[in-house]
């Protein structure tokens, strides 16, 4: 088989680049920024400051004026009192109905039901209706009292409209993501980040009497900088609303304190959709183009040597197929164009076997395909 091209070597680079900007640190945050954003934090690893509540069966996270549902983790039990919460959020209709992470919360003692807001056991919930907490870590926390960047991405409603100043590393425009989306308020927005907290400063523009930086310029990000201004809250963001900025040393900050991984998801396996010609289809034309389409993306390194393709009752040794499989990641499928028009009347076989992998690593479901070549 002859290697795939020069599109697969890109694609593996973007999702290599993809993959290492998404690492597996906890984003700080608050409910009511979820609820907002709910794409940018769906299967985000998230920590949030609260109190849960416990009836029946069911558990609820409750911060400011929000709350969402909660499920906790085996070995995870409630807390009373302010805790801070690590849980992954689940954004159910961004995921098919037999998706193992949901199988959790739409099925068994506790899961969703009808009657749970914006769930319809008749109609899978559109993307942002139903939002779900799998929680993997309780501890108890006391309330903020100082007005650090990690105060305020927790707890920002402590200190809405008090004067404070924070230091924190310049992050420029949002250019690394910290943050789901711009306040949106000048041309001089930009992001301040410490630990893993993140906020943003509007009405300021990043000069100093020694120093300025640019928004846009990702060679800035990094700088140690410090604000001055008005804690305010809008559309689930928090900002800053500046009135000084000054260059700042590096403050010392303590080890950062290792968190247990959390417990793994099963992986939905990749399946064959769709195919022409279709199985067993008879009167197939010589010079076809076999297309295989994928329920979910292929990691397209995996399929070098994984597809076959030959006629059914060969003799042993005889001279191979030759074809050319092309992997098409928009339409999550792939072509075999044959070097030579097939012969009239055999039977084909193509075998695409267990080594493909999704894009996400998900194992593949072996898959076979016959067809007949017409007159």
């Amino acid at each position: 088989m002859k290697r795939l091209g020069t599109f697969a070597a890109v694609f593996l680079l973007l999702c290599a680049a993809s993959a290492e900007a998404q690492t597996a640190a906890r984003r700080l945050t608050t409910l009511d920024a979820v609820r907002q954003f709910p794409g940018y934090f769906h299967l985000q690893n998230l920590l949030l400051r609260g109190e849960l509540a416990e009836s029946d069966s069911r558990v609820t996270f409750r911060a400011a004026d929000q709350e969402m549902r909660v499920f906790l983790a085996a070995g995870v039990s409630a807390s009373s009192g302010p805790v801070e919460i690590r849980a992954t959020m689940i954004d159910v209709g961004r995921l098919e109905p037999g998706d193992p992470r949901v199988s959790p919360f739409v099925g068994g003692q506790g899961a969703l039901a009808a009657g749970d807001k914006a769930f319809d056991a008749e109609r899978w919930p559109r993307p942002g209706e139903v939002l779900v907490l799998q929680v993997t870590g309780v501890t108890s926390a006391q309330p903020a009292t100082t007005a650090t960047i990690r105060a305020l991405a927790l707890e920002p409603w402590r200190f809405e409209g008090q004067r404070i100043t924070v230091v924190g590393q310049f992050r420029g425009r949002n250019l690394l993501g910290d943050l789901p989306a711009s306040p949106a308020k000048g041309r001089y927005d930009f992001v301040v980040r410490s630990t893993d907290g993140a906020i943003w400063v509007t009405g300021l523009r990043p000069r100093a009497r020694t120093v300025e930086l640019n928004v846009d310029a990702r060679v800035d990000t990094g700088r140690w900088v410090q604000v001055t201004g008005t804690v305010a809250r809008e559309r689930g963001l928090v900002m800053i609303v500046g009135t000084t900025f000054a260059e700042a040393a590096a403050p010392e900050l303590p080890a950062a304190i290792e968190e247990p991984s959390a417990p793994a998801i099963p992986l939905l396996p990749v399946e064959v959709v769709f195919s022409s010609p279709t199985p067993d289809e008879t009167e197939v034309g010589a010079t076809t183009t076999v297309r295989v389409q994928f329920s979910r993306g292929l990691n397209p390194a995996t399929l070098a040597g994984q597809i076959r393709v030959g006629y059914l009752g060969a003799a042993p040794g005889g001279p191979p197929l030759e074809f050319t499989p092309t992997y098409d990641a928009a339409n999550r499928a792939v072509e075999i164009k044959f070097a030579q028009p097939l012969e009239r009347f055999r039977t084909v076989r193509v075998e695409v076997l267990d080594g493909v992998k999704g894009f996400d690593g998900a194992p593949f479901t072996p898959w076979t395909l016959t067809f007949s070549v017409g007159g």
